[in-house]
């Protein structure tokens, strides 16, 4: 059964195809491991499991997978993100006061999952508002990171990339604004995809029922291989039908070969610290792909300054969180900022003075974005991705004794504030750009860290061909040894 645990949800999905192993038989797996060993992780926070085993039993009745037709996620058991709706069960995204928030309809990205064969059985654990890189919250509690139950899994899809990283879950469902389904995807060791914004639908995501996408924010997959996070893509990509009959069409891949690969390496920057043993790896990355005989620049970058294309990235990410602020929350920002020194020019500082823009202000900040996403589209002219830190230090220990603004952290020796830290996932999202998560190799205190794959606005299947490639000649997922 550890095998099943930790199979590929392709995989699966073709072993119920071929009648190796019935719907109902593969979900119980499943949920006997999530009984089992979810105590010390704590993933897994919403169980919806008599529901499953009966959708589980109706889709093993005979003649069901014939009635399905090509359904690529046939029986595949999975769980996803507890911000998204499904009906009869709880979306609270870790707020007290939303505990009795249950809503009548699924997530339009749950509806196209169940469309695919998919078994959803739970919804897995985020922090307050999405708002951090660790999933504690005052409803559920704390999840552990399977490699190190002293470190956080990451967040805000750290329950997520928990439950794909110990084998409770065979498919993820996650969000991103700020790195968290890259992030997690990171910490854990698993793969990850952000899709370029606007690709997905976001509708029924949101605690208010919103029905606008929010700047920035993408809904997008996690797995344990990158042929998953395709075949999930494939599933969620597109508009809500309501509002209109288009569906997109990517283009392919630019290649699928890494000999003709054209791949620019951005280590480091003095815009951010960086953990030196993830530098390294991506330089030794950058150096294994120069050998199979792809084009690599260690140099080349996209024609803006990076500080303050970051900068813009916080005052357009603070514009887009502060919707989802209450008055005393933003009553709290505010205070905080008359009180920063003039020069303070922290990611916290920057975002709490942009939290309530002058909407001219805004639209000034969007011009700034649309040049700079102009020279993004001119370097991926030249280039077919960049590979960069996913976020510039491995799975952090807990922290838990004060808010995320008053954190600081050490990377290399180095303080800095935890905020900071957006700067990798920041520098690529903030544009709108598609990004791919794939393992990169272990701290030496064995922590496991990523690789960021960017590409093009819509290039999203040039980076999941990239993560691919590397899955199959660098590294691809390894089960924490303690979960084996």
């Amino acid at each position: 059964m550890t095998d099943l645990a930790f199979a590929s949800a392709k995989r699966l999905a073709a072993m119920v195809r071929r009648r190796q192993i019935g719907c109902l038989e593969l979900l119980d797996a499943a949920l006997d491991r999530v009984a089992r060993l979810d105590g010390a992780v704590n993933a897994v926070v919403v169980r919806d499991f008599d529901r499953a085993r009966k959708r589980a039993k109706a889709l093993d009745r005979k003649g069901a997978m014939e009635k399905a037709g090509p359904a690529p996620l046939y029986g595949v058991p999975m769980t996803v993100k507890e911000s998204f709706d499904i009906a009869g069960l709880p979306t609270t995204w870790g707020v007290e006061a939303a505990r009795g928030n249950v809503p009548a309809t699924d997530a339009l990205a749950v509806q196209r999952l169940n469309a695919a064969g998919a078994v959803i059985f739970g919804k897995t654990n985020v922090p307050v508002l999405l708002a951090e890189w660790q999933s504690v919250n005052p409803v559920y509690g704390r999840t552990n990171n399977p490699w190190n139950l002293a470190h956080t899994p990451g967040g805000s899809s750290g329950g997520s990339a928990a439950a794909l990283a110990a084998g409770f879950s065979a498919l993820e469902l996650g969000s991103d604004i700020g790195g968290s389904v890259r992030q997690p995807a990171h910490a854990c060791g698993v793969f990850g995809h952000k899709p370029s914004w606007g690709l997905c639908s976001p509708l029924g995501h949101s605690l208010a029922g919103s029905v606008a996408t929010t700047d920035i924010s993408v809904i997008g997959p996690l797995a344990r291989s990158a042929d998953d996070l395709a075949i999930a893509l494939d599933l969620i990509a597109g508009p809500d039908p309501v509002e209109t009959d288009f569906r997109p069409a990517l283009p392919k891949p630019r290649t699928t070969d890494l000999a003709e690969l054209r791949v620019a390496v951005w280590a480091e920057d003095k815009a951010t610290l960086t953990d030196p043993e993830i530098a390294a790896a991506l330089t030794a990355l950058g150096g294994f792909l120069r050998k199979q005989g792809a084009k690599v620049s260690h140099t080349a970058r996209p024609a803006f300054d990076a500080r303050d294309g970051f900068r813009l990235y916080l005052r357009l990410l603070a514009a887009a969180l502060g919707a989802r602020f209450g008055e005393p929350a933003l009553a709290e920002v505010r205070a905080r900022a008359a009180a920063r020194a003039a020069d303070d020019e922290s990611a916290d500082a920057i975002m709490d003075r942009a939290m309530e823009p002058l909407h001219r202000d805004w639209l000034a900040d969007n011009e700034q974005r649309m040049r700079i996403r102009r020279a993004w589209g001119a370097f991926f002219h030249e280039w077919d991705v960049l590979l960069c830190p996913v976020i510039g230090m491995p799975a952090l220990p807990h922290i838990e004794d004060r808010p995320a603004w008053a954190r600081r952290i050490s990377v290399a020796g180095h303080e800095t504030g935890y905020n900071d830290m957006l700067f990798w996932p920041g520098i690529t999202c903030g544009f709108h750009l598609p990004a791919s998560v794939a393992p990169l190799g272990l701290t030496k205190a064995g922590l496991p860290f990523g690789v960021q794959i960017v590409g093009p606005f819509y290039g999203d299947r040039t980076t999941l061909a990239v993560a691919r490639l590397l899955e199959r000649h660098w590294r691809g997922f390894a089960p924490p040894p303690a979960f084996m």
